[in-house]
């Protein structure tokens, strides 16, 4: 018996892709084409760069996860909409720069929902390749944080993975919460509306209240 039909017996089954979870995944993609060249305006990027940066950011951190999954086609090559979905969000940012650079509160919003939105996309696809629970969860997390990290990169920052309040962490919760609805058997629509909520609070508490990891400060001096 595969593991997939234990998994079935055991109640564990994977609910299928709704309605909600890919309209939202569209909403996530045009959100962080935009935040991505708000940053790449900061650097004077010419406007295909802006463009390609987008496309990165949107696009990376799931083409990543199908490269290490082995999940082909690429999400953007079966689904080419992504691709001018990103490019394109991008480049309405270039032409509304003023107006979008002046709602900071928004943008931290939509970078929260993609962090939980492609989190749980990048869950959703490790489960049906029969992946263990441990690799849904960095699946997600791959699909929900490298895109951002890959924009900042090739901006010459510091990750805000790395710098900025709790990030991974949050994609790490959300993946433990999502994959709970395959044991439980609920709703799908409605666990995907939950699992919003609960990462995209859990985001913005942590931005609100500075919520960080301990950080770990090593200057190589040593005391005598």
């Amino acid at each position: 018996m595969s593991s997939i039909a234990r998994r079935e017996e055991q109640g564990w089954s994977l609910p299928p892709t709704d309605s909600v979870l890919h309209f939202l995944s569209l909403v996530a993609v045009a959100a962080q084409g935009m935040t991505a060249a708000l940053a790449a305006g900061r650097r004077s990027m010419d406007w295909l760069g802006v463009c390609f940066l987008g496309c990165i950011t949107a696009l990376g951190g799931g083409t990543l996860r199908d490269l290490f999954l082995g999940h082909y086609p690429l999400a953007w090559v079966a689904n080419p909409i992504y691709l001018a979905l990103a490019g394109g969000a991008a480049f309405v940012t270039i032409l509304i720069a003023r107006l979008v650079h002046r709602l900071k509160v928004a943008f931290i919003v939509l970078d929260a929902i993609g962090l939980v939105i492609f989190t749980m996309a990048g869950c959703d696809v490790a489960w049906q390749m029969d992946a263990t629970l441990p690799i849904v969860i960095v699946s997600g997390m791959v699909t929900g944080c490298a895109g951002g990290v890959l924009r900042d990169v090739l901006c010459n920052d510091v990750p805000l993975l790395f710098r900025s309040e709790l990030y991974a962490s949050v994609s790490v919760v959300t993946g433990l919460f999502y994959t709970t609805a395959f044991g439980l058997q609920l709703n799908a629509e409605l666990w995907t509306i939950l699992t919003c909520v609960l990462g995209i609070s859990f985001r913005l508490l942590a931005v609100r209240y500075k919520w960080e990891m301990p950080k770990f400060v090593f200057t190589g001096d040593e005391e005598r």
